[in-house]
Formats: structure tokens, sequence, C-alpha cells
């Protein structure tokens, strides 16, 4: 049994429960009423006895005279019955009035069902019994002494009559009709109150009447004539009016291009708009059938099935105004019988039309959907294979770059079978797409979820592997997608075998996915040379990396379009965690390779002739950005890296000089970084530039220091600031003791020489806690942020760690719990020459 099947009987169940009690309740009235009426028959004269049967006519006539109000299959009235109730209890016994209801709804009702002609007689006799006693509550006398003792008693009772009446009637038609019984009572309350004041209205009048003159009653069936066909046309105008409203919200809902949401709202909508037990929408197009009612939909499944609702059928097709297009066809299904008017008619007409215009769009839009996801994919994927081609592996890896650092390592492996020109040449390309298809098949079944296989053409794939753990792994998931070419391939009952060679590399720091994958090709060309069947990619061994390669005519456009761009990476207070300083990063954007390390392009800068230029946009920057910073507060130097050719330039120092002018900083809030690089023999020439520089307050720091031969060479011929220690010692300092010596080594010459020393390639808290208890007091690394543009270094300095701005990390310790000396102390006590005496090398 299905689950509407189970609510209809549950429905019918409450319905008999509900109508059994009225009709049991109303059986004891009339049972009790019985012996006093028989009491008063014996005495009464004729006149009581035509009373009663005009009453009883009366009756009978009120619940005839009615507005009619469908709901699904089922019509609910709305009659005169209680105004005649009324008049009779105003004038006869309680007891005879209960008679009397009862056998004239009897015989109002004997054309209806037996369960509605019983509800009715049962409901009828409780609000009669229920005003009558109302009515002799108010010690009710007649004829009434005058118009107020008439009125104020007949309203009491009248109002208890029409309680009883929506209270016995609502939650029957509410189960009838499947809806709530709140909602149920709010529905037309106004008519309703206005039709119980027309009624009582009309019921008092006729009592006035009656008490000033018999004959003068001949006026009343014109007045309630009158009035019944005004409530009638008030009612039916109401309900035109809701429906024609109901139909422009359903014909706006279906403006969807869903045909699926098209159909479900087509369903509920149509159950309401119509008051329909179930709804049923054929499709020829797909030979489709959907069927359902306000609760929602019920079937959706082939034509031909049958529907579960029995009885009274309404179809309508589904065609546009011109009727040229029939789509199929709409029916209204009821469990009895229905006919609809004039008006619901048209409506269904003008329903079915806007559904047909709705189908269509949605079954257009659908089909366009179809073809451009069809294109799309044939845009993205090999025809003979179905795998990725060249242009969805390029925008895969891209999107997957951008996110690396959250999902793992990303690496591709390239696959080229060896030998195959011999496959097409002596077997055809036909035996030769085949065995590309079984590649492609056992490449697909040996990949994890998360890879994408893809044919670059010929006889090349390629398998983006995604979320590795470590490096390490690609080349044993490289190793099984080549294992699983190793067994021979079946070919029209011929075995062969398929060698391949194999490719690795890891997703690069940058030159994104076109780098990744000529480091790939690059690899897969050493394995064949090698004899392998797979390689990693070494750049020790690619001739063709960026850095080797004539970058130089691309420079001068590279400076015109400012290509060169500048992140920043802070160095830090190692104690307190507050940014100290930020050092400047080139990166070069290039349209083509993406971005780039300036060790792959600055040896190409320096050839060129465009240092000065290149430089001087560099110098900018970086100076632009730290004026930036100490306009939000944050007065924070900025470092940056120095090429050697540009100490060899006389003109250097000038224009460093004007830039700061230009930006309104002091010479001290820009340290320049030099390198190790510096031979000997050019110290003379350097020393006059960097002498001026020094001069003006600019400070200069001896960048990876420790990692030369001549670095304390370089130390006692150059006056530098600081010292900054190489990434290679900090990194390697808790697992080597060398390293860990050199860095207390440079960390004591920085002392005795009251030199700034700031660790580089901070990636770890231990590392900074032991850089720290070290006697280091600045670092720089991961740990704290990587490089970032300005714009960003601004907002999380604003931001801050804990809720302190202008910090990056935690503090390794209360406030006040160590005493360091201040800056301006630390300069101060940094007085020594201009040159410092010759250390040994």
């Amino acid at each position: 049994m299905t689950l509407p099947q189970r609510r209809e009987i549950e429905t019918d169940q409450r319905l008999r429960l509900l109508v059994g009690l009225v009709v049991v309740v109303a059986t004891l009235i009339t049972a009790t009423s019985l012996p006093v009426a028989a009491r008063s028959a014996v005495t009464a004269t004729p006149t009581d006895i035509a009373v009663l049967v005009v009453l009883t006519v009366a009756i009978a006539l009120g619940t005839l005279v009615k507005a009619r109000v469908r709901i699904r299959s089922t019509t609910h009235s709305i009659s005169w019955t209680e105004a005649a109730i009324i008049i009779g209890l105003a004038i006869a016994p309680a007891q005879s009035v209960v008679l009397c209801t009862a056998v004239g709804i009897t015989f109002a009702s004997l054309r209806l069902p037996p369960i509605k002609m019983a509800f009715s007689v049962g409901k009828n006799v409780i609000v009669a019994w229920g005003a009558g006693i109302t009515l002799a509550m108010t010690t009710w006398t007649w004829p009434p002494e005058n118009t107020v003792a008439l009125i104020v008693p007949v309203a009491a009772s009248y109002l208890v009559a029409a309680l009883l009446d929506d209270l016995l009637a609502i939650p029957v038609i509410a189960l009838a009709s499947g809806t709530k019984i709140a909602k149920q009572f709010r529905t037309n309350l106004d008519l309703r109150l206005a039709g119980f004041a027309v009624r009582f209205v009309v019921a008092v009048c006729t009592l006035l009447i009656l008490d000033a003159n018999f004959k003068l009653l001949l006026a009343i069936p014109p007045l309630v004539l009158s009035l019944h066909l005004g409530y009638s046309t008030r009612i039916r105008s109401r309900t035109e009016q809701q429906a024609w409203q109901r139909l422009a919200r359903t014909t706006d809902a279906l403006n969807v291009v869903d045909l699926d949401t098209v159909l479900t709202t087509a369903v509920t909508q149509a159950a309401e708009l119509f008051s329909a037990d179930e709804v049923e929408i054929e499709l020829r197009l797909g030979g489709r059938t959907v069927r359902g009612g306000t609760g929602g939909i019920t079937f959706d499944g082939p034509i031909g099935t049958p529907a579960e609702v029995d009885g009274t059928i309404v179809p309508t097709p589904l065609e546009g105004h011109d009727r040229t297009v029939d789509i199929g066809i709409l029916r209204l299904r009821f469990r009895g019988p229905v006919q609809l008017s004039e008006r619901e008619q048209y409506t269904l007409r003008t329903f079915a039309s806007a559904l047909c215009t709705a189908v269509r769009n949605a079954q257009a839009y659908a089909e366009l959907a179809r073809v451009a996801d069809e294109h799309a994919y044939a845009a993205a994927h090999d025809a003979l294979t179905g795998l990725a081609n060249r242009r969805h592996l390029l925008d895969e890896g891209t999107e997957q770059l951008s996110t690396r650092h959250a999902d793992g390592v990303t690496a591709l492996v390239l696959i080229d079978l060896n030998h195959f020109k011999e496959v097409n040449d002596t077997l055809g390309h036909a035996a030769g797409d085949q065995v590309l298809v079984q590649v492609a098949d056992r490449l697909r079944g040996a990949a994890q979820a998360s890879d994408l296989v893809a044919r670059l053409g010929g006889d090349e794939f390629a398998v983006l592997l995604r979320g590795l753990p470590a490096p390490a792994v690609a080349a044993h998931r490289a190793q099984s997608l080549l294992a699983a070419l190793h067994e021979p391939f079946e070919l029209d009952g011929m075995r062969i075998s398929v060698e391949a060679s194999g490719g690795i590399s890891v997703a690069p720091s940058s030159g994104g996915m076109a780098e990744l994958l000529r480091r790939a090709d690059v690899a897969m060309y050493q394995a064949k040379r090698a004899g392998q069947r797979i390689a990693t990619y070494a750049p020790t061994r690619d001739t063709a990396d960026l850095g080797r390669l004539t970058l130089g005519g691309d420079l001068p456009r590279a400076v015109a379009d400012h290509e060169f761009v500048v992140n920043f990476q802070p160095i830090v207070d190692l104690g307190t965690g507050e940014v100290t300083s930020a050092e400047a990063l080139a990166r070069w954007h290039h349209p083509t390779h993406g971005m780039i390390d300036p060790l792959r392009f600055l040896e190409a800068v320096e050839r060129s002739g465009l240092l000065p230029a290149f430089a001087e946009a560099i110098l900018d920057q970086a100076l632009i950005a730290a004026a930036n910073w100490r306009d939000a507060g944050f007065d924070v130097p900025v470092a940056v890296n120095v090429s050697p050719r540009s100490l060899l330039d006389a003109r250097f120092p000038g224009s460093v000089l004007a830039r700061l002018r230009a930006h309104d900083l002091p010479p001290d809030r820009l340290v320049l970084e030099l390198t190790e690089t510096l031979t000997l023999s050019q110290l003379d020439v350097v020393d006059r530039v960097l002498s001026r520089l020094r001069d003006e307050g600019v400070r200069l720091a001896l960048d990876d220091f420790g990692t030369g031969y001549s670095s304390l060479s370089l130390l006692s011929r150059i006056p530098v600031h600081e010292l900054k220690i190489d990434r290679s010692f900090v990194t390697t300092m808790e697992s080597s003791a060398e390293a860990a010596a050199v860095i207390r080594s440079t960390l004591d010459l920085g002392r005795s020489l009251n030199l700034d020393v700031v660790a580089e390639g901070v990636e770890s808290e231990p590392q900074r806690r032991a850089l720290w208890e070290l006697g280091c007091v600045a670092g720089q690394g991961h740990l704290f942020a990587r490089p970032m543009p300005a714009g960003t270094l601004l907002a999380a300095m604003q931001r801050g760690s804990g809720g302190r701005p202008g910090t990056l990390a935690a503090p390794l310790h209360d406030a006040g719990a160590v005493i360091r000396l201040s800056q301006n102390r630390r300069q101060a006590g940094r007085s020594r020459p201009d040159r410092l005496p010759h250390l040994p090398a």
C-alpha cells in the first residue's frame, strides 16, 4: 500500500469518527427531546401544530436555499438553516424545534450520501439544542415586552448557533479537503461573518414582523430571496477573484527553466487552483507522466501507469493559444462527481496554455544545456580515449597549483609510448587506436580518484597527481602507472607489448602549470636518453631551464609595462613577535612563463644594460610600501637586495638618496642587503659607494653570511650594520652540530662588533626559541609569514597576533621578563671606526 493510500484511509477513518461522534450526540439530544415534545403535543392547538409544520418546512427550505462552494469533489453549502431555527426557537418550545430540525433537515438531505445526510442532521440538531438552551437561560418569553427584550436574547442565541455551526463543520471540511483547521477557519471568514450578520438581521426582522402583524410575514420571502441572491453573488465574486489571483501567481511560478520544477509547480498549484484530489500531467516527448497533489509529486514514471484516484476525470490538452502545438494532456482527478463551472473551464484552458509554454521553454533550455555540455565535454576531452585533453589538463593543473599549499604536493607524470610508430606502420592506424584506448583504460584504472589522466596527443599521456603527502610519493605512484602497461595488450588475437617512458616533475615555486609540464617533458627525455623507464626532473640536467634561456628580448617590455613586482617578508623580533622590518623580494610576472624568481632573470637584467632602471623600479615599490606603512602607524624599515653591479656604478648612491627624498623617508628607514658574491678586487670601487650611503644614514646588511669563503674578509672591509645568517644553517641547526656552531659564532661576532644579527629561514617554534636562547634578536621565515604584497602585510600588522597590532607571533616571555638594550643604546654603543681591523680569513 502506498503512502497516499494510507493517508486516504486514515483521513476516511477520522472523518467517520468525527461524523459518528456528532450523530451520537444529536441522537441523545433527540431522545431527550421526544418525551417533552410528546407531552406538549397532547395539549397543542391546531395553531400550534400548524406553526410546527410551517417551521419544519421553513427549516427544510432554509437548507435547500444555499450558496455552494466546491472543495475538491465535495460541495459545501452555506444555508439559511440557523435563521429558521432561531425563529422557531423564539416562537415554539425548544424540544419541538429540535424535532422539527431533525425532520426538516432529513427531508432536505434525502438526495445526499448517507454520511453527509447523517452529519447534516446531527450538526443542525446540536445547533438547535445549543441555541435553545442559550435562549432559555435568558428567561425568554413570546411575545417580548419590547424590542430590546427581543434583540438581546435572540442575538445571544444566534451567536451560539453560529459558533456551534462553525465548530462542527470546519474540522470536517478541513479533513475532507486536506487543509489545516486554522487555515480553513480563516478561509472566507469575512464572507461567513457577513452571512451570519445578514441572516441574524433577517431573523430579527421576521420576529418583529410576527410580533407586530402576522399578515406582514408575506414581505419576508422577497427580502430573504434578495439577500440570498446578493450573498451568493458576493461569494461567487470572491471565489472568482481568488481563483484569478491564484492563476496569476501560478503562471508566474511556472516561469522557470528546469522541467522538474515546472512539473512540480504545475501539479501542486493546479491541485490547489482547481481543488482537485490529484493532478496528472502526461508529456508525449519522453513518454513521461507526473502525478501528485497539494503535498507534492506522488508518481513520476512512464505513460500508462494507472492512477490511484478513481472518480471524475477532467482532461484538457496542453496546447498553445494557436492550438498548433500539442505536447501532452493535463488531467484533473476527483474522488466524486464534479462539474466544473464555465469560469473554472476557462481558467483550466488558460492554465494549460501557460503550462504548455513553460514545458516547451524548459525542454528547449534543457536541450541547449545538453548541447552546451556536450560541446564543453568535447572541448575538454580526447575524442578517441575519453580522457582529458591538454587544455583540460592545463586548466585543472592551474587551479590545483593555486591551492597546492592547502591540498598537499602536486606532481605530474608524463608518459610516452616507445616505438609506437611501428604499431601504426605495421598493423595500421586502426590497430594503433585500439592500443591507445587500452592504454587509456589501464592508466585510468591504475590512477586514484583524485588523479587526472589526460592524453596530450599522439602516444603521449599525462597523469596529474594531486594531494600527495610528500614529493617522494610521486615516484612510487609513477612506477604503479607504468607497471599497469607492462602486461601485453590483446589486439585481434595478437599479444602486443608496448614499452613506455615516464618523466616526473613536482610543482615548481613559479612558472605554473606550463613549467610543470615542461619539466616533466624534460624528465621523460632524460629517462629515454638514459635507457630508464622513469626519471625525476633534476634542475642540474635541465639544459632548457628558464635561467639559461635568453630573456633579454623581453626585458625592455617588462620594465616599461611594470611586470616586475615586489613582495615583502617581515623580519620579526624573536622574543616579542613584533615586526621590526621587512625584506623586499623582486619577482618577474612574465605573461608567458608566469612568476619568475630573480635567480633566473637577474643575470639577464645585468647583461641587458637595464639594471639601473630595474633597480630604481624595485626601490620605488619598496619605498612606497614603507611610506604607506608609516602613514598607517607602522614605522617599519624596508630592506632591498642590491646587485654587485649596482655598487660598481658611481651614480647609484645619488639615485638611492633621490628616491628617499622623493618619498619623504629618512635614510635609516632603508636597509641595503649585500651579497658575498663581491670579490676582493672590487672592494676598492665599492667602498666609495657604500661609504657615501652609510654617511647619509642608509643602513647596510651582509646577506647569506657564512656561506662564502670571504665572509670575514668582507666584514673587515665593508662597514655594515647587520648580519643575516643563511637559512641553510637555521634549517639544520637541530640536527647538525656544525650548523649550530656557525650560528653561535656568528652571534658572538655580532655582539663583539655591535652588529644586529637576523636569522633567515625560521620555520618552527623550536627553531625560534633555540635562536632566541642563543641571543639572536631577529628572524624571518615561514613561521611568521611568507612573502606577500605590501597591502597584505599592512593588513596583517593591523590585525596583529592575539590582538596586538604590529606583531605576527605570540611573545616567548611575559612583559618585563627579559631586559634588552634599546635600539638607541645599541646604536650608541656601536662606535667603531669606518674600517674594522683586518680579521683572519
